[in-house]
């Protein structure tokens, strides 16, 4: 078992998809991270310094979705965990990436890639 901060359902428009309308047109992502981290220190501490701040994760995992664009969902979960795993005292993540309105012929919620990385 391991110490978890779980940020869920982080939205940002992004141009993501192997179909040239993908690329060119912003649709919907939502994001999930479950950042393996020890939450001891702060957990007595009560002190920001002492654990992840997950807002700035936060606006790095959006600044990812909105600013870059990949053909593949897995590859934008890579980058997202790459980014993640940046934070010294992060040991592992779960990154699930879900695109809310595929082009897909048939109705879904949505679609999505998760990955587990760790140091």
């Amino acid at each position: 078992m391991f110490d978890a901060l779980l940020v869920t359902g982080i939205r940002v428009e992004g141009r993501h998809g192997v179909l040239p309308e993908e690329q060119e047109r912003p649709q919907p992502f939502e994001v999930d991270l479950e950042i393996e981290v020890d939450l001891r220190t702060a957990g007595a501490s009560d002190h920001l310094g002492d654990t992840v701040d997950y807002a700035v994760v936060a606006s790095e995992v959006s600044s990812i979705v909105g600013s870059r664009s990949f053909a593949l969902l897995e590859r934008l979960a890579e980058e997202i965990a790459r980014c993640v795993l940046a934070f010294g005292e992060v040991r592992g993540v779960t990154v699930t990436v879900k695109k809310l309105d595929p082009p897909m012929p048939m109705s879904v919620e949505h679609v999505a890639a998760r990955i587990y990385r760790s140091r």
